[in-house]
């Protein structure tokens, strides 16, 4: 019996050990419900596949220049010219048939909103109506209609528009806001809201000249309407929700934050944006006395901060935030600010100084004296121009090398991969005068069009993807399926002691 017992013991030590490893690791601290409980996991995997894409498109470079111009090099050379480097766009800007795939690109999230559905697997609703005259009772047709609605919708346009909003655009759990195709500029009162809601994913929409609504009656989906009071003039408000993605926007002239997050939102992630002309682009947390911010948890990655910027790209209350592979090229007060000890992990980023002497530093601690042991790291950072990042904390004196795979970058790459931030097919900075054309430059020719090739669907709903409509189920968390391995282990071990201890007592008959 020695080597049964020997076994289960064994077997049990190191499934004792792996369930402590994996709540020691969470520390059961998790300030938000939907808090990822291994943050470094998720950055090591953006750079990953960072590394990935900047690898194979310098490697089908390199294939195209040996090779001669022989049909059998055609198809390779047309991948190496629509590859970037940058993953997210890689990942579908490749698809020549992007527009009867629109869905694929809820596949291509990277960070820590990666996760979100936006609209994918519900039908495709179609913008024809770029007015908002009843906040009550919208009209069909319209983008206030499309965005209250209960069921999972992908939202394109019909081609060119500005739609001036009369307050905040309420938008509800698992929407797409999808712009490919079209030039569309949302501005005026309130401006985006997500409140509460989940799965969120908005995609090449000009949003800019926001200002505070003033108090009234807004509906916010099919059975509910209710009393809002007066907004802050967000570009994009995120209060309390997760699983948001925004991406390849362009935003400024805000009247408050072009994008704030706070009121325990987390699952976030804001790529290859160009933000400009613009005083406090960014801020991520409520107060720095509201816990639940500590799980807030947000990648800012491929971004451009551009023109006229000021400060707060972004600034941080508490929760962890990974500022990757951005270019930083204009501000006149600091780049990354925080306070209430939030976790900075700046990676690959370039950081252009403006002239100022006393505007060099990157960083900015908020208010306080006592930051030593804030973990604000930088690793691979470009510094020009005699930008400075001040690390404290385990960022002062450690390397990170486990955490990412991140080298320092040449400043080609920089512009490389966040070259096509914001809008995608003309102008990326916002004017005053709105669209004034059809989308043209990348995409074509296009308007909005209906998704997955079903040009004969009538009104203001395409087809339907998928097998339905209603929300996809949740991954399993890490906790439950390490739960779910010890009971599978436990229970091999029970069936392999029963069948050695039957085999030994059959040698004794």
């Amino acid at each position: 019996m020695l080597f049964i017992t020997s076994n289960y013991i064994l077997c049990t030590s190191l499934l004792l050990t792996l369930f402590t490893h994996t709540l020691g690791s969470t520390r059961f601290n998790l300030s938000l419900p939907h808090q990822h409980p291994y943050p470094e996991s998720v950055v090591q995997e953006l750079q990953r596949k960072v590394n990935v894409s900047v690898h194979r498109r310098q490697m089908l470079g390199v294939y195209d220049k040996g090779q001669s111009s022989s049909s059998s090099s055609s198809s390779s050379s047309s991948s190496s010219s629509c590859l970037t480097g940058n993953p997210i766009d890689d990942c579908w800007r490749c698809d020549t048939n992007w527009q009867a795939n629109r869905q694929r690109l809820a596949d291509c999230g990277l960070g820590f909103g990666k996760d979100s559905l936006g609209g994918k697997g519900g039908q495709i609703y179609i913008v024809t109506d770029s007015s908002d005259s009843d906040l009550i009772n919208p009209k069909p047709g319209t983008l206030r209609y499309g965005v209250i609605q209960t069921e999972p919708l992908w939202i394109i346009f019909s081609g060119p528009m500005q739609i001036k909003l009369k307050d905040e655009l309420i938008i509800n759990s698992f929407k797409t806001l999808d712009g490919r195709g079209a030039n569309v500029h949302i501005v005026g009162a309130g401006c985006i809201t997500l409140q509460y809601v989940s799965n969120i994913i908005i995609h090449n929409i000009h949003i800019h000249h926001c200002y505070p609504s003033s108090p009234g009656n807004v509906r916010s989906s099919p059975d509910h309407y209710g009393r809002r009071t007066k907004s802050d003039g967000d570009g994009i408000s995120i209060f309390g929700a997760r699983k948001i993605w925004i991406d390849h926007c362009s935003l400024s002239h805000c009247k408050d934050g072009l994008i704030d997050a706070i009121m325990g939102s987390t699952g976030i992630t804001i790529s290859n944006n160009y933000f400009s002309h613009h005083n406090e682009v960014m801020l991520l947390g409520h107060q720095d006395d509201y816990t639940p911010d500590s799980g807030m948890q947000v990648t800012i990655a491929f971004n451009h901060f551009g023109e006229d910027l000021v400060q707060r790209m972004p600034r941080c209350r508490r929760g962890y935030i990974h500022v990757v592979n951005n270019d930083f090229t204009q501000w006149e007060m600091y780049a990354i600010g925080g306070s209430a000890k939030p976790t900075i992990n700046s990676q690959g980023n370039r950081y252009i100084a403006p002239a100022n002497p006393n505007a060099k530093e990157v960083t900015k601690r908020v208010d306080t004296g006592e930051w030593a042991d804030w973990d604000w790291r930088s690793e691979g950072d470009i510094m020009v121009n005699g930008a400075f990042f001040i690390p404290s904390g385990g960022g002062a004196g450690r390397s990170y090398a486990k955490a990412s795979s991140v080298e320092p970058k040449s400043s080609a790459l920089i512009e490389q991969l966040t070259m096509n931030a914001g809008v995608l097919g003309g102008n990326r900075e916002n004017g005053d005068n709105g669209p004034s054309d059809g989308g043209g430059g990348y995409y074509g020719g296009g308007g909005g069009g209906g998704g997955g090739g079903n040009n004969g669907a009538s009104g203001f709903f395409g087809m339907i993807f998928g097998a339905g409509i209603g929300a996809a189920p949740s991954s399993s968390p890490p906790l439950m399926t390490v739960l779910m391995i010890i009971m599978s282990s436990f229970l091999l071990i029970i069936l392999s002691t029963t069948r050695r201890l039957g085999f030994w007592l059959l040698l004794q008959l």
